[in-house]
C-alpha cells in the first residue's frame, strides 16, 4: 500500500526554519472577515508598526431595518492611530475597499494599491469629497514597500478584478503571506498569469505563517478560467438572436463584462451599461486600459430606442437581488427607463454570495412572472481557489503556520482540513475569530487576547455606528406596530384638560381601528384621572399609567402589544 505523501511545511524538522526572534511579538488581529463573507480586514503589529490589509464593507440583510453598510469596527486602530503606518489594499472589491472613506476619517494613513484598485478608491473618495486628504499610491507586482518596521510586495495573483494581489509582508520576526482573494487562472481574460515563481521562491526562503483565502475551500479541484464564460455567452447570445438580452453581474468583475460586450459585438448589438456602479467601474476600467470597447458600441439608456430588441444588450447592477439596484428596481417595476418584456432573455453571470439567496431568488421569480426567460446555470465562474490550488500555495509557500481566512467557519474549517490533510499539525493551523490577537512565537502561534471587534452600522445618512438600540425599535416598530397617545394637562390643579387622542399605525386592521380606539381613549382617560385625583402630577409617571394602560388592555385582547408614545402638552 502506498505510502500518503506529506508536504513538510518550514519550521517542521525537514523544512527550512522561519526566523523567529525574542525582542518583539508579531501580532496578527483579524478586524473583519471571519465570519462572514465581507468586512476583509487585517491588522498585523509588530513593535511601534501595524499596517493594514484591506478595509472592506458588507452589505446589510433584511433583519437590518433602515441599514445600508456594515463596516469594520476599527477601535483598536483609534487607540494605537500613532502606530498606524498604512493601508494595504489587495483589489479592489467593495469588500475589500468599501470602508476607506468612513475609516479613514478616523485613521488616516496611506493607502497603497495596485492602478486598478487605486484607481476604484479615488472614485470612492471622490464621492465623499476626500480625494485631497488621503495619500494614495501605486503600486507596481515586486515592488517592495517600507512602513515601519515591516516590508510590503505586491505579488500578482488571479481574481474576478484584474489587478488583484498577494501580500508578502516582511518583519524582523518572519514573513506572513496574505493571499488576498485569488485563485490560479493560467488564461486571465487581462493579464498575466499568477506568479507562482515568486510564491515559490519565498517559499524556499522561509515563510512564517500564510493568512488564506478560504471562500471555496468546501469545493473539489480547480476553479475553472474565467475565459470559459465568454465561451457561454457566445453560445446563448447565439441562441437568443432574437431576443434582448440583458446580463446581471457585479460591477468589479471587469474581465466578464469584457466579454459580455466582446459576444455583442461578435452578434452586432449595442451595449447598454445601466447602474451607478457599473458606469463608474467600467469608465474607469476603460480609462486605465483594462476594457477595450470598439467605437460606437455603448449607446445610454435613452438610446435604445432607437433599436429592435434583438440588436440590444443591457449590462447591469443587480445580480445579487440587492433592492436598490438597476435590475431589482426592472424586476419590481420602479425602474424609470427599462421596463422587462416578454421575450427578455435575463443572464444572472454571477452565484449568490451566502445570505443574497432568498433575494435572488425573489428577483428571478418577479422577472419570471413578468414572462421573460431567465438563465441562471454556467454564466458564472468564480473568482475564488478551489481545494487543488490552495494545495498548490501550500506547496509553494510551506508556511510554518496557516490561519484560514476570508469566509464563513464552515468555510475555514474546510481550508483548515485540507492543511491538515497535507501534514500539518492541528496546533499549527489557527482557527480565529474577528477581534482575536494572534501571537507568531519560535514556540507556536496562540490567542493571546481580544480587542474591540465587530461591525458598525451605517445608514442612509451616511453616521455611523447607528447602535443596537435604533436597530431594536426599528425591528419593534416593524413587528409590533405604533400607537401615539396624545393628551394635555394641567399640571398645576391636577386634571386632563383635552384629550386622550389616539393614532395607530401597523397595529390593527381597517376594520376594526374606530372601536378600538374607542376603547383605547377611554381607558387611558379612566386611568389618568384616577392618577391625577390620588397623586401629585408628574409627567413621567403620567407616561408610564399611559403606556401601563395600553399594555393591560392589549393583554386582556390577546393581542400583540404596539410601541407606545405618549405625547403629554402642559398647561
Amino acid at each position: 500500500m502506498a505510502q500518503k505523501k506529506t508536504i513538510k511545511p518550514s519550521g517542521i524538522k525537514s523544512g527550512k526554519s522561519a526566523k523567529v526572534i525574542k525582542k518583539e511579538k508579531l501580532k496578527v488581529i483579524p478586524l473583519g472577515g471571519l465570519e462572514c463573507i465581507g468586512l476583509n480586514m487585517t491588522a498585523i503589529e509588530y513593535g511601534d508598526s501595524i499596517i493594514v490589509v484591506d478595509c472592506g464593507m458588507a452589505f446589510a440583510d433584511d433583519t437590518l431595518l433602515g441599514i445600508d453598510l456594515i463596516i469594520p469596527d476599527v477601535s483598536y486602530l483609534k487607540q494605537n492611530r500613532s502606530k498606524v503606518k498604512a493601508f494595504y489594499i489587495t483589489h479592489g472589491h467593495e469588500d475589500h475597499i468599501g470602508a476607506l472613506p468612513y475609516i479613514l476619517k478616523d485613521v488616516n494613513a496611506p493607502v497603497y494599491g495596485t492602478k486598478l484598485s487605486v484607481a476604484l478608491i479615488l472614485k470612492k473618495l471622490e464621492e465623499h469629497s476626500m480625494e485631497n486628504t488621503v495619500k494614495l499610491k501605486t503600486v507596481g507586482y515586486g515592488e517592495k514597500l517600507k512602513a515601519g518596521q515591516f516590508n510590503v510586495e505586491f505579488i500578482r495573483t488571479n481574481h474576478s478584478i484584474s489587478d488583484a494581489a498577494a501580500l508578502a509582508i516582511s518583519c524582523p520576526a518572519g514573513v506572513i503571506l496574505h493571499t488576498g482573494d485569488f485563485k490560479v487562472d493560467y488564461t486571465p481574460v487581462y493579464g498575466d498569469a499568477i506568479d507562482l515563481w515568486r510564491l515559490a521562491e519565498l517559499g524556499k526562503k522561509g515563510v512564517l505563517a500564510v493568512l488564506c483565502d478560504s471562500t471555496n475551500a468546501l469545493r473539489p479541484g480547480y476553479t475553472m478560467s474565467e475565459k470559459t464564460v465568454g465561451e457561454t455567452f457566445d453560445a446563448l447570445f447565439a441562441e437568443h438572436s432574437r431576443n434582448r438580452i440583458i446580463i446581471a453581474t457585479f460591477a468589479s468583475n471587469v474581465d466578464r463584462v469584457q466579454q459580455a460586450i466582446n459576444s455583442a459585438c461578435k452578434y452586432k448589438r449595442k451595449v447598454v451599461l445601466e447602474g451607478r456602479s457599473m458606469l463608474n467601474v467600467i469608465e474607469t476600467a476603460q480609462e486605465l486600459g483594462y476594457i477595450k470597447v470598439p467605437a460606437n458600441t455603448i449607446i445610454s439608456v435613452d438610446e435604445m430606442k432607437n433599436y429592435p430588441d434583438n440588436k440590444l444588450t443591457v449590462i447591469t447592477t443587480g445580480s445579487q437581488g440587492e433592492p436598490m439596484a438597476a435590475l431589482s428596481r426592472m424586476a419590481y417595476k420602479n425602474h424609470k427607463k427599462i421596463d422587462i418584456k416578454p421575450d427578455d432573455v435575463i443572464i444572472f453571470s454571477s452565484s449568490p454570495i451566502p445570505g443574497n439567496e432568498k433575494n435572488v431568488s425573489n428577483v428571478m421569480n418577479e422577472l419570471a412572472q413578468m414572462g421573460a426567460k431567465v438563465v441562471f446555470q454556467q454564466t458564472h465562474v468564480s473568482g475564488h481557489a478551489c481545494q487543488e490550488e490552495i494545495k498548490l500555495i501550500y506547496s509553494l509557500l510551506r508556511p510554518k503556520y496557516i490561519i484560514p481566512v476570508h469566509g464563513e467557519f464552515r468555510h475555514r474549517s474546510a481550508n483548515r482540513m485540507i492543511a491538515l490533510d497535507m501534514g500539518y499539525r492541528s496546533r499549527d493551523v489557527l482557527m480565529a475569530e474577528t477581534g482575536d490577537v494572534i501571537e507568531l512565537t519560535e514556540k507556536g502561534i496562540k490567542v493571546t487576547g481580544k480587542v474591540q471587534a465587530g461591525g458598525i452600522y451605517v445608514d442612509n445618512s451616511g453616521v455611523a455606528d447607528v447602535g443596537r438600540t435604533v436597530l431594536q425599535d426599528r425591528k419593534d416598530l416593524a413587528e409590533r406596530g405604533v400607537l401615539i397617545v396624545s393628551v394635555c394637562i394641567d399640571k398645576d390643579n391636577n386634571f386632563i384638560v383635552s384629550g386622550p387622542e389616539v393614532f395607530t399605525r401597523g397595529w390593527v386592521y381597517d376594520g376594526e381601528l374606530d372601536i378600538i380606539l374607542e376603547e383605547i381613549k377611554r381607558i387611558i382617560y379612566n386611568n389618568l384621572i384616577d392618577y391625577l385625583d390620588n397623586n401629585r402630577y408628574n409627567r413621567g409617571k403620567a407616561k408610564m399609567v399611559i403606556g401601563d394602560a395600553v399594555r393591560r388592555y392589549t393583554r386582556v385582547q390577546g393581542r400583540k402589544g404596539p410601541m407606545v408614545l405618549p405625547f403629554i402638552l402642559e398647561e
